[in-house]
């Protein structure tokens, strides 16, 4: 395996695999932006205007809630509103909306955020010491059913928050104001009332009883965001110490999957088995040639972990070892999705147990595998990976056409081994259909699952959230209070 596609902006023009194995392996992780064939650009062209005219078409303009998921607008995911907020700037610069369009949209998001009522009370309130529910009514904006108070959904939705005062920096009012709301709703969060277990964050608080979450964030997942921003919180931040604390949960996780090689190094990873928790935090925060204490005593980076985690699924697939119809080196990407549901059934003389929605993956000791491959997975994996991403991308969607790949970019997973309505054997689908001879398709689109393909592709081609993100103090801060040194942030943590 090579890797063949390197940024003209950093102007390496020099081809090299095997030689970088001389080298520690952050300074060999893939170099983002190099110019694609015709083709390929053209085809990434129209996966991210279909994907953001979901997030501008879906998402209400008085309020920005952006909906959990679509058909069936019901309620918002606070961590969709996140990836929204971050989408738009995307779409002034790609030239789909207007940057007025774009102020008008974050204007209103904010001032909704920042104005819904916060509060102990189970009903009538948006969030409570800063946090936000995990759900909004999509209507109201209160709380949605019981959900919980989340601690990374919140995280989510900053990144957002701060990816748009990031990018409206002009002197009128609008953007003053989009840049005052960002740093007060910002600044509210009260990360060190969920230390609970100080200095580990917790995951969720309920009003009913107001306990704290059994659970801490610990350990390698998609909390990287949340404990940076925790960090370099102007007010209420918490201590150094918990980024130690919660890399000290998977000191001694590191493995190895599927007996891969790239440039002399063994595929050893970090041990998360859905690829989005490889991914996440990488939409704002560019990894690549920064290293906190961990890293540097592996050797590489949390970048060139993701993107060893992402060869690995592939490998998976082509290996395929529960033989699963459609998977191979251009089909694969295990995550959080979307399944056919809850169905057990005979299928070519073998039991198969199918799931609705499931956190799918694969890792050195985990396997959640049902057959339903998700196009985030390979979507969000576009800067790790390119050469392997793209081809995917464009393979599931020429294979699936429009049973797959829609005006709104890709539903969210499939499932090539369920392909008869007769398997089901009185069972009901979770959702979607399936396509006779061909597969189960889901006919939803989830926000949380659309941002990555979105955004994660703007990485690869221009850097631009990465970019934008490195002017925003509280991240910077974060990352040097976590112990991060070199690379771009090297001249930051003095």
């Amino acid at each position: 395996m090579r890797r063949e596609l390197w940024h003209d902006s950093w102007r390496v023009t020099i081809g090299i695999t095997v030689a970088c194995a001389a080298l520690w392996v952050s300074a060999c992780s893939l170099i983002v932006g190099e110019s694609l064939p015709d083709d390929d650009e053209a085809f990434l062209d129209v996966v991210q205007q279909r994907t953001f005219n979901w997030f501008w078409e879906m998402t209400p303009a008085d309020n920005g809630l952006t909906p959990d998921r679509t058909p069936g607008r019901v309620k918002s995911s606070i961590a969709a509103v996140g990836f929204a907020l971050s989408a738009y700037p995307v779409g002034v610069e790609r030239g789909w909306i207007t940057r007025s369009q774009a102020r008008d949209r974050t204007l209103a998001t904010l001032r909704f955020l920042w104005e819904a009522p916060q509060g102990p009370q189970p009903s009538g309130t948006a969030g409570y010491r800063g946090f936000f529910y995990h759900f909004l009514d999509l209507e109201t904006g209160m709380r949605h059913g019981n959900s919980e108070l989340s601690s990374i959904d919140t995280a989510l939705l900053l990144g957002g928050v701060l990816l748009a005062q990031a990018y409206f920096d002009r002197p009128q009012a609008d953007e003053v104001e989009i840049r005052r709301l960002a740093d007060a709703i910002y600044a509210r969060v009260d990360w060190t009332w969920l230390q609970q277990r100080a200095p580990l964050i917790s995951m969720a608080w309920r009003p009913e009883t107001g306990e704290f979450s059994a659970y801490d964030w610990r350990g390698y997942n998609e909390a990287m965001l949340l404990y940076l921003l925790a960090l370099g919180a102007p007010v209420h931040p918490v201590q150094p110490l918990a980024w130690g604390d919660w890399a000290r949960g998977y000191e001694g996780r590191w493995g190895n999957f599927q007996g891969q090689e790239y440039a002399g190094f063994n595929q050893k990873y970090l041990s998360f088995a859905p690829l989005f928790g490889n991914q996440y935090s990488h939409v704002w925060v560019d990894f690549r040639w920064i290293q906190d204490d961990f890293m540097r005593r592996r050797g590489i980076n949390y970048f060139e972990n993701s993107r060893r985690a992402i060869y690995a699924q592939r490998e998976y697939a082509i290996v395929n070892p529960m033989d699963w119809r459609g998977y191979g080196a251009d089909v694969w990407g295990l995550t959080a999705s979307d399944g056919p549901g809850r169905i057990l059934t005979r299928i070519d003389g073998v039991e198969r147990q199918f799931r609705a929605y499931w956190a799918r993956g694969v890792a050195p000791d985990k396997t959640n595998d049902d057959g339903t491959i998700a196009p985030t997975a390979a979507g969000g994996s576009v800067p790790f990976a390119a050469e392997i991403a793209i081809p995917a991308l464009r393979a599931m969607a020429t294979r699936y056409g429009d049973h797959l790949f829609t005006p709104y970019g890709f539903f969210d997973a499939f499932n090539p081994t369920l392909r008869d309505e007769r398997l089901l054997d009185g069972a009901e689908l979770f959702r979607g259909e399936i396509v006779p001879g061909v597969g189960w398709f889901s006919n939803t689109y989830i926000g949380i699952d659309q941002g990555p393909i979105l955004l994660m592709i703007e990485n690869y081609r221009t850097e631009m959230i990465w970019d934008l993100m490195k002017r925003s103090e509280p991240l910077v801060r974060g990352l040097c209070r976590g112990g991060f040194r070199g690379g771009w942030l090297e001249e930051h943590c003095q």
